[in-house]
């Protein structure tokens, strides 16, 4: 909002028409009235749109049957959710605006509204997008045996289903964004992205013009957590001022209107078997794992893998059947949020890890170093891990959780319930094939300037980028101080593609294209006496004083196979092991988290306030996740307090983050990056820990009060609340049998076509 009070004298600011429908047939729009109204200069709708009025991020995943083109920028055949746009009001201040938008008068065919995963993908309902059916993805995993073989020759058997919740990301600002023509004749919109370059390809056409007449420029962010993946609002803004002839518009949102306009964390729905020897060791794994993608399909390919890899990971689980689904429903929009796929794998996996242990009468950390991957062990994926670090990790968390039960023991209570829980977590590392560039330039006093569009949405991409420049020309023998490096960022009319923020993929891509950079700068400043070259020195040499530097990572990984699984997605991975300790309320149900630890391996630690600011925030957003945050009620979840922020007094101080160094083979400097890991599975700590605590388990996250309170009754009711099987479109097994008999062969590469750079897995 800040940037809007710097706009020009003569701006024009704007207001959305959200119909407050999830599914509804736009018969027309009658806006004769706001179109009278104070100040209103025009009601600005689809047909104002000079393109394809479409956002367009293609489905890569080659059993996709969805292309990725279904998304307009102001909703103009149907209400596809809650938030969508159907009119933007333009007027000479934003009050006009607001009071005109409200008597634009949709004229709507309400539909049938799907508004989860378990509706929207049965086999008879409707189609939402004409184009092809609710449940557009599949893809499966296969390891070993067959698991119902070896199930049935094991010792011990566990199942479960589990839920884990749309999360709000519940940053503090709600959407701003400003649009105008620059000096060169561009479409130049200011907002909170994730992805700049990115936007550019997908709106360009969408937009009807081309793309090097639109430019990005990132505005300053607190925080977006991936609720920006999108370029929806910065659609919105663009539109608007090539409908008034390039007239600056500024458009900032209520709260509720940014609740449901931006995405949220994708629900996921979850069935599984876990066996094991009577050693205790684990046998087989099955899952069934469904996606809730919302209204729209991008991006949703890349959470649909994650799980493959993700779930009960680090485990050696030497046999694996599973499938993950995606579906289209008529929620809001399922966008990344910080570890996405992994929180959802995790609460899955973290689960039934605990649910088998139980079973078997083995401690959960116990269980837990028996069965963590050691050298030679392969993942789901049937490929090694990077590095083998679990069980020396284990070892550190030992005595920290021998202690944390004691204490549990010596205070439990019969009306304050104490317990401990423990959780694996992990994150992929730019998965995918992706690329990455920057520039380092040497300025005239010897200081250096770097290019790049690390887009900083909270996760320190200023603090990342000087210290990868520090440390790649320090060891490159130019050394200079932390004040002497300059950073233009994030906007692409001056730097170049870095690709989308993600806090682990960004540390590592741009951090090895920042190295490749400095080798290429320093090798031009040195002189044959190992000295360098000063800036004028350059200039008279004829040299030039800019470099661009790359990082790509083709032939580093391996897509997964479509049809079984098989790969090695990611070029370096990170590890966090959780420990939660809780307090249950036995009158009420609540919980309070009394501490929280990881033991997290993320290679070398560049920056280690950086990493333990990242850990502090993660935990304390898997607090959040774990007990009380959701978006479910379109009507009710309209701002930060409802949707269950934690408070101040509900963090407990006691956050501790202990780092366990195995340097990475490919990341810049031996690092791995941090940002996604350290919120990946500690809200399965505490979830354990209640059960640890209390006895009962939450399988449909979140843990609130009357959800923990209501299992505690009913077990002492000798009543049963656990959730029964999810039925996710078919039978597993079935699923998978028709996957093999329409085998796809090669998986897609995530490029695509001329423009394949931008086109990237987040």
């Amino acid at each position: 909002m800040d940037i809007q009070l710097k706009m020009p004298p003569g701006t024009v600011f704007l207001a959305v028409v959200q119909p407050g429908v999830s599914h509804a047939n736009i018969k027309g729009i009658d806006y004769s009235e706001a179109e009278k109204m104070p100040g209103v200069i025009k009601v600005i709708t689809a047909k104002d749109v000079k393109g394809s009025n479409r956002i367009i991020l293609p489905v890569t995943h080659a059993r996709s049957m969805a292309p990725g083109t279904e998304r307009p920028i102001l909703a103009d055949k149907k209400v596809f959710r809650y938030g969508d746009v159907v009119a933007l009001v333009a007027a000479d201040t934003e009050e006009h605006a607001r009071e005109a938008a409200k008597v634009v008068k949709p004229d709507l065919e309400i539909l049938p509204e799907y508004m989860s995963y378990l509706d929207a993908a049965m086999p008879d309902a409707t189609r939402i997008h004409e184009e092809f059916p609710n449940l557009f993805v599949e893809a499966p995993v296969l390891k070993g045996k067959d698991t119902r073989d070896v199930m049935e020759a094991s010792e011990y058997v566990v199942e479960g289903s589990f839920r884990s919740s749309r999360q709000p990301h519940l940053v503090l600002e709600p959407e701003s964004v400003q649009a105008y023509m620059d000096e060169e004749g561009r479409v130049t919109v200011h907002s909170k992205s994730l992805a700049i370059w990115m936007d550019i390809f997908m709106l360009s056409p969408g937009l009807g013009i081309a793309a090097e007449k639109l430019r990005m420029i990132e505005n300053p962010t607190g925080a977006s957590f991936g609720c920006s993946a999108s370029p929806a609002n910065i659609g919105l803004a663009a539109v608007a001022t090539m409908a008034l002839n390039g007239v600056p518009v500024s458009l900032t949102m209520s709260y509720e209107e940014h609740q449901h306009f931006t995405g949220k964390r994708l629900p996921s729905y979850s069935n599984a078997r876990l066996a094991a020897d009577k050693e205790g060791k684990i046998t087989a794994l099955e899952f069934d794992f469904g996606w809730d993608k919302g209204a729209y399909t991008d991006l949703g390919d890349h959470y649909l893998v994650r799980v493959l890899r993700l779930i009960c990971w680090p485990y050696n689980v030497p046999n694996v059947r599973g499938l993950s689904r995606m579906s289209i429903s008529n929620h809001n929009d399922g966008v990344p949020y910080r570890a996405a796929g992994a929180v959802q794998s995790f609460t899955c996996g973290e689960a039934i890890v605990d649910i088998l242990a139980e079973k078997i009468g083995m401690d959960p950390f116990e269980f837990r170093y028996k069965n963590v991957a050691r050298p030679g062990d392969l993942t789901n994926n049937s490929y090694p891990f990077k590095e083998y670090p679990f069980e020396g990790m284990m070892d550190r968390m030992r005595p920290l959780y021998d202690d944390a039960v004691a204490r549990a023991k010596a205070e439990d209570t019969f009306a304050k319930k104490r317990g401990v829980g423990l959780s694996w977590g992990g994150f992929l590392v730019a998965g995918g094939i992706d690329h990455a560039e920057v520039a380092l330039e040497l300025n005239t006093d010897g200081a250096i300037t770097h290019y790049n569009t690390w887009e900083d949405q909270g996760q320190g991409s200023d603090v990342g980028s000087v210290v990868h420049t520090h440390e790649a020309l320090r060891s490159l023998g130019y050394a200079i101080s932390p004040q002497q490096i300059k950073l233009v960022q994030a906007d692409t009319a001056q730097a170049p593609d870095s690709g989308p923020a993600a806090g682990n993929r960004s540390h590592y891509m741009i951090g090895n294209a920042t190295l490749d950079a400095a080798k290429k700068l320093v090798s031009a400043m040195r002189k044959d006496n190992g000295g360098f070259r000063t800036y004028e020195e350059m200039i008279s040499e004829g040299i030039p004083t800019k470099y661009l530097g790359v990082y790509d990572t083709a032939g580093l990984v391996i897509d997964y196979d479509p049809d079984t699984g098989i790969g090695d997605p990611a070029p370096e991975n990170n590890y966090g092991l959780f420990l939660s300790e809780v307090e249950v309320d036995a009158a009420t149900g609540k919980t309070t988290v009394l501490s929280m630890t990881v033991v997290y391996d993320v290679g070398v630690v560049g920056c280690l306030q950086a990493v333990e600011g990242q850990a502090y925030g993660g935990m304390s957003h898997s607090l959040g996740f774990a007990l009380s945050e959701q978006y479910e009620d379109v009507k009710k979840h309209t701002n930060i307090a409802v949707c269950g922020i934690p408070y101040i007094k509900d963090v407990p101080d006691n956050l501790t983050a202990i780092s366990f160094v195995s340097p990475r083979k490919t990341g810049p400097h031996g690092s791995a990056g941090c940002a996604e890991m350290l919120q990946s599975a500690g809200h399965m700590a505490i979830i354990n820990a209640i059960n640890n605590a209390a006895g009962v388990r939450i399988y449909e996250l979140p843990a609130t009060p009357e959800k923990v309170k209501e299992a505690m009754d009913a077990k002492a009711a000798g009543k049963d609340l656990t959730p029964k099987k999810y039925f996710l479109g078919s039978d597993l097994f079935d699923a998978l049998e028709g996957i093999a008999e329409n085998p796809k062969g090669t998986a897609q590469d995530t490029k695509m076509g001329a423009d394949a750079g931008h086109f990237r897995p987040i």
